[in-house]
């Protein structure tokens, strides 16, 4: 009973990191409507920021965060205002060249500057607690508790706020929301703001528990992926609880079946659920 708890508590720490990632993976998508395979990218360099932030400026883990949220977030507006707007009238498939481009790009950039090895973040919340038979470190309980602050912040921002609305809006017909006035350029520029900065909350709060390294965007960003068609294309309750129930999937696989499929358990999951609800858990507009 114990191994099951711990287990559990493990795939909620996972399940959060992929639900952040994957909220903005589909913020995004419902603005473009083309998979931003760059969204790993910039997870990745999330982690390098706040590492070079603690390690050589010497600032506080939360600041270090806070600045690397501002950084990576400008970067995700560059990306769209450089990249994607030139492209918003092209074909579908020279959106998805640009964003692998600007991922390949980026992974090299890391690699340049901060080099190829395996890094690992010091974090002040390395204390190991202990309750109800389950040992747990700081680290993780905070990556669950953040996780859920981000997103309820997050939920009230686009159900309360006028601005919110206005990205709901864009996300459900991008033509009709320019027709009633709403500034689209702008809605796409924030929007990859929030996006950039959720990435880049998720890799500072898995890195301590995790390493720093120029592919670490690669594997996450494909398994958000599939959280976000297995939520329904563009549905953010969709993709919380698809990260959700990746993390539990993955967490308890590794445990009951084999470490070694562990990361295979997301695609298996994407078929089966795919071939009871093709439109995945949640349809389209469940925002």
């Amino acid at each position: 009973m114990e191994i099951l708890l711990q287990q559990l508590f493990n795939g909620l720490t996972i399940g959060s990191v992929y639900s952040l990632v994957a909220l903005g993976l589909t913020l995004v998508y419902g603005i473009l409507h083309i998979p931003n395979f760059a969204h790993g990218a910039l997870y990745m360099m999330g982690g390098y920021i706040t590492l070079t932030m603690m390690t050589k400026f010497g600032l506080h883990y939360w600041i270090a965060i806070f600045v690397s949220i501002i950084v990576v977030g400008v970067m995700g507006v560059l990306m769209e205002r450089i990249v994607f707007h030139p492209l918003r009238d092209s074909p579908p498939i020279q959106d998805n060249i640009a964003a692998i481009g600007i991922l390949l790009f980026l992974e090299a950039f890391a690699q340049f500057v901060w080099g190829a090895d395996y890094q690992s973040m010091p974090t002040p919340y390395d204390q190991v607690v202990s309750f109800f038979g389950l040992t747990l470190t700081v680290q993780r309980i905070l990556i669950v508790v953040s996780a859920i602050i981000v997103m309820i912040v997050l939920y009230l921002f686009l159900k309360k706020t006028f601005t919110g609305s206005t990205i709901i809006a864009m996300s459900q017909d991008r033509e009709g929301a320019n027709l009633v006035g709403i500034n689209t350029n702008k809605v796409a520029m924030l929007t990859f703001l929030i996006s950039g900065g959720l990435a880049a909350i998720a890799s500072s709060l898995a890195a301590p528990i995790n390493l720093v390294f120029p592919g670490m965007g690669q594997l996450v960003i494909l398994k958000a992926f599939v959280i976000i068609i297995l939520g329904g294309m563009g549905s953010i309750p969709g993709a919380i609880i698809g990260g959700y129930i990746l993390g539990f999937s993955e967490s308890l696989g590794a445990t009951y079946i084999s470490n070694d499929y562990k990361d295979i358990i997301a695609f298996v999951l994407l078929v089966i659920i795919l071939s009871v609800k093709p439109t995945g858990l949640f349809a389209k507009g469940g925002q």
